[in-house]
């Protein structure tokens, strides 16, 4: 089987920021991620042998002098010791343990120091995505030129309809190719001038750095899941963003806040965070609900919401975005991180609904126990963790409603 992953940064930066926070603030810290899959997918026959093959095939996969220039040029919020840190970085496939159950079902697993297992989570949702394809036979009928076709058609709506835009499809692409040619289409689109939005860039480095692009993005809900783990989630986007701001002085100040849902995040987000965040991103809930909460937080700390940025990033279509930027525009800086939608639109190959999430976390090494932790979404279909947890987690943040405590 040819390797899926050839290029070290194609991969999410929000994965690169975070891990270069990580050092900064938990450098000894250990965790545990487990991968889920929402749809229950049959996998097929020694898929699980070959995704270990593709792990091992990481290993010879390193930064080249070319990206860290790249990344130095585009991202210049990260320090530079990082970079001497990713050049002496090396993929471990023995982080990883990969099993399949007799029905076919996937299981995957990563353990270990959290600076060395952050960077594998988004690569091997890709590898898992693009390889279902190949080993079901369905990635030969992928229509590339087709695909591009449509990709330039979505763009031109989101341009003319004021929408500021990226593309976040790493994770869950068709291919490696299918992105490339997404990006591609994206950029040939945005030349052209035809309204008032725009395409900010990718989140993926490589392909921002093929294409000259602004490479996009901040967090996931890892860094606050972890805290919520070994601190509690009462105060976890409180400590969240003090390491945040601590690492990066103010720069990518866009905070992702629905890992322990929107209450406990709005008693965290205080006054000199609002002022200090340039703005909030929304990955679940309501979008409607959503930017009323928002822009209420922000009134009653005196902060005028039109002045802050609010990313959408829920699963969104070219509709999707085209009806928030209606109601979005005249209260805020709307902008979209759009992913499947653009990564992986083919008839007859629907995208998997995979996700890896991290599930356990200690702070050193020398901790003889990990605490257990989980993600409590505004949308409760979209909660990750063991149920006991999820029960447990809820009830310490006081959502469980009156009937269901007992």
């Amino acid at each position: 089987m040819r390797q899926i992953i050839t290029h070290f940064t194609d991969d999410d930066l929000y994965k690169f920021t975070m891990c270069c926070a990580v050092i900064d603030n938990y450098p000894r810290a250990q965790v545990k991620y487990s991968f889920t899959d929402r749809g229950g997918t049959i996998y097929p026959p020694g898929f699980a042998r070959e995704l270990e093959q593709q792990l091992a095939m990481l290993e010879d996969v390193v930064i080249t002098d070319e990206e860290i220039a790249f990344m130095k040029r585009r991202c210049r919020y990260i320090p530079y010791w990082f970079y001497s840190f990713l050049r002496g970085f090396r993929y471990d496939a023995r982080l990883a343990r990969v099993r399949q159950d007799a029905s076919g079902r996937l299981q995957v697993e990563f353990e270990g120091c959290w600076t060395n297992t952050i960077l594998l989570e988004v690569k091997v949702l890709a590898i898992i995505s693009e390889l279902y394809l190949m080993m079901t036979g369905r990635d030969g009928g992928l229509d590339l030129a087709a695909f591009a076709e449509k990709t330039r058609l979505k763009a031109r709506r989101l341009i003319e309809n004021g929408c500021t835009f990226s593309d976040f499809g790493t994770r869950r692409r068709a291919s490696f190719a299918a992105q490339d040619a997404a990006i591609r289409a994206l950029c040939e689109e945005a030349g052209q001038e035809r309204g008032p939005g725009r395409f900010m860039g990718t989140s993926n480095i490589y392909f921002a750095m093929k294409y000259d692009l602004l490479p996009v993005g901040t967090m996931a809900h890892e860094i606050i899941a972890a805290i919520g783990g070994m601190y509690g989630p009462q105060m976890a986007n409180h400590i969240a963003m003090k390491a945040w701001s601590s690492t990066y002085r103010g720069s990518l100040g866009t905070f992702l806040y629905d890992t322990f849902g929107w209450e406990i995040f709005s008693l965290n987000f205080s006054e000199d965070f609002a002022n200090m965040f340039k703005g909030l991103r929304v990955d679940s809930g309501d979008n409607r609900e959503e930017l009323a909460k928002i822009v209420a937080k922000y009134r009653s700390l005196g902060i005028e919401p039109a002045t802050k940025q609010v990313v959408f990033s829920n699963a969104l279509t070219v509709d999707q975005a085209v009806e928030i930027q209606g109601f979005a525009a005249p209260v805020c800086q709307p902008s979209f991180g759009i992913g499947t939608h653009f990564t992986h639109d083919f008839p007859g190959a629907s995208p998997l609904n995979i996700v890896i999430k991290l599930v356990a976390a200690k702070i050193t090494e020398s901790w003889p126990f990990y605490n257990e932790t989980c993600k409590l979404s505004e949308d409760a279909s979209k909660h990750t963790g063991d149920p006991a947890v999820v029960r447990r987690f809820m009830e310490a943040l006081h959502m469980l409603p009156e009937d269901a405590k007992a």
